[in-house]
């Protein structure tokens, strides 16, 4: 039986559905990531499960046991906010203990798991500062130690790391992929920052507009997106996607023609989930990665607007002459200027297949 099970959920404010049946599962000591762009229901999902908002339909199971309605104090789980929500007038050790001490805990027991989530988090030195004396990351640290002495069923995160810099955003993903890791705690995450739940889930459930595209782990959403949503919001730089229609359908190939071609047209081999009609329009993907510059038959040619020097590696922006925007990730220093005609092949990368529903045709 899954850890965490969220059975055809419902929430509605007013009439308006903001979680449109939802249906998904977590397992003991499993991360899990919800991602999705702003407004599209993944903190309200997180506050579900807290029990912070009312369900109006479906089940929510933690454990075993049915919480759907159940008080927030009854669920064993633990919460940390975007906002860090410290009190400024404690400190960080009070802060820390304060539930502990509202269950009135006993205070030996209390300073042992203070003690002990401090030494997890590395700031044992910063117990008896005040919130103000504190840089961001360690602000965060302290939000973090006050969930862990709870030692909850389920950690839940709602955009953590969204307040620091990106200097500190990469340092706390690696320290809460070790937290993880020394726990063994099942963590459901919730973020918008993409590069957060490639590097830091077992299992990404992507949700858009109250519904989840794609339940995978981060290889098989990047490599097998369920359709062109998941295609175009995992990844950066962001999937190429340009439109093509299919001329002739051959025993398990396909030819297709497009503006983007310089030959005019691709054959393209299966398998393929189902064979498009001679006729329809197709939107094919290739990510920036899998296009190089010079090498093989070329199957893009377009304009330079921009390259973008990374030291290492170079991302390439332009256009195809019907206006489709191209970028081509080149691993090394090129000397391209604005207006250059450049000719790309396939590389190591896969073919995406996408029918006019949106959804993935080739396997």
């Amino acid at each position: 039986m899954s850890f965490l099970k969220i059975e055809n959920v419902v929430k509605r404010f007013g009439a308006l559905p903001v979680i449109k049946g939802v249906s998904l599962s977590a397992e003991k000591g499993e991360f899990v990531v919800f991602v999705g762009p702003s407004g599209c229901g993944k903190s309200t999902l997180l506050r579900l499960i807290a029990g912070l908002e009312d369900v109006d339909e479906g089940t929510l199971t933690i454990d075993g046991e049915e919480v759907t309605h159940a008080e927030p104090a009854r669920r064993h789980v633990s919460m940390v906010f975007q906002s860090y929500a410290l009190y400024p007038h404690m400190t960080v050790y009070q802060n820390i203990a304060f539930g502990l001490e509202i269950a009135r805990q006993p205070k030996p027991e209390i300073d042992r798991r203070v003690q002990e989530a401090a030494r997890i988090l590395q700031i044992e030195a910063l117990l008896q500062r005040k919130p103000r004396q504190l840089s961001g990351g360690q602000r965060q640290r302290v939000a973090i130690g006050r969930a862990i002495v709870r030692n909850p069923k389920i950690f839940l995160f709602d955009e953590p790391l969204s307040n620091l810099d990106a200097e500190l955003r990469a340092q706390m993903r690696v320290e809460l992929a070790r937290l993880h890791k020394n726990l063994g705690a099942t963590i459901v995450y919730v973020t918008h920052d993409q590069i957060e739940a490639m590097t830091l889930a077992d299992r990404i459930v992507v949700v858009r507009a109250g519904v989840v595209e794609q339940i995978g782990s981060p290889a098989d959403l990047y490599d097998r997106p369920a359709n062109m949503f998941v295609a175009g919001f995992i990844g950066s730089p962001k999937m190429n996607l340009f439109q093509a229609n299919v001329t002739a359908v051959n025993a398990g190939t396909i030819t297709v023609a497009s503006a983007v071609f310089p030959t005019g047209k691709w054959e393209i081999a299966g398998p393929f989930l189902r064979m498009p009609e001679v006729g329809s329009t197709l939107t094919l993907g290739l990510r920036p990665e899998a296009l190089t510059i010079g090498g093989g038959e070329p199957i893009a040619a377009f304009s330079v607007d921009l390259t973008e020097n990374l030291g290492g590696s170079t991302q390439i922006y332009g256009r195809a002459k019907d206006g489709t925007n191209l970028t081509v990730l080149a691993h090394q220093r090129t000397e391209l200027s604005s207006g250059d005609r450049l000719e790309v092949s396939l590389g190591t990368g896969l073919l995406h297949v996408f029918d006019g529903d949106g959804l993935a045709l080739r396997v």
